[in-house]
C-alpha cells in the first residue's frame, strides 16, 4: 500500500471512529510517522482528503451491488446490514452516519460527493426493496423510497445508539429491520 492509500486508509477509521471535526493531518502524521508536508503532497487540504474517503466508498459500494447482484432480495437486505454489523464489531461508524452529524460544516464539494454516495445507497436500496415486494419476499406499505429512507436512518440512528447501550442492541435491531420487512 503506498503512503496515499494509507493517508487515506487512516483519515477514514480517524473519520469513523473520531468523526470529521476531531481529527487533522497532524494526527495522520504522528500515526504514520510520515511529516505534515507529505500529506500536502497527495491532499492539498482536509476537503481533498475527505473527498477522496467518500469515493473509496463510492468504488465500495459499487463493488459491493457487483458482489451481491445474484442474490435474492433478502440477501441483498442481510449483507447490506451485515456491512454495518462488521462496522459496528470494530467500534466504528459508517461513513455516512460519521459524516452525516457534520453535513453543515462541509464545503460544497464534500457535500456533493457525500451526497452521491448517498443517492447511489439510497437508489440500490429502494431498487432492491422494490424487487423483494414485487417478489412478495417484502410486506410494506411505504414506497420504496420511503422505505429505503426508514431502513437507512433506522440503522443509522443505531449506530450511534448503540455506542451508550449494550454490543447486542444493534444486532437486536438489525434482526428487527429484517423482520419487519418480511413481517416474520
Amino acid at each position: 500500500m503506498d503512503t496515499r492509500d494509507k493517508i487515506i486508509q487512516l483519515g477514514d477509521t480517524l473519520i469513523r471512529d473520531r468523526g470529521y471535526n476531531a481529527f487533522s493531518f497532524s494526527d495522520i502524521s504522528k500515526q504514520l510517522n510520515i511529516k505534515n508536508a507529505s500529506i500536502h503532497y497527495h491532499f492539498p487540504t482536509k476537503t481533498s482528503l475527505v473527498i477522496a474517503i467518500i469515493q473509496k466508498h463510492v468504488i465500495q459500494l459499487e463493488r459491493f451491488k457487483k458482489n451481491v447482484s445474484n442474490s435474492n432480495p433478502l440477501q441483498k437486505i442481510t449483507m447490506f446490514l451485515n456491512v454495518y454489523s462488521f462496522g459496528r464489531k470494530e467500534g466504528k461508524r459508517s461513513i455516512l452516519g460519521s459524516l452525516s452529524n457534520d453535513y453543515n460544516t462541509f464545503t460544497s464539494e464534500i457535500q456533493t460527493e457525500l451526497k452521491i454516495l448517498m443517492d447511489n445507497t439510497l437508489h440500490w436500496l429502494s431498487e432492491t426493496l422494490k424487487e423483494g415486494k414485487s417478489l412478495e419476499v417484502f410486506i410494506f406499505k411505504e414506497d420504496n423510497r420511503t422505505k429505503a429512507l426508514l431502513l437507512i436512518t433506522n440503522i443509522l440512528g443505531a449506530e450511534q445508539l448503540t455506542r451508550i447501550t449494550y454490543k447486542h442492541d444493534f444486532r437486536d435491531i438489525k434482526n428487527a429491520i429484517i423482520n419487519n420487512l418480511t413481517n416474520i
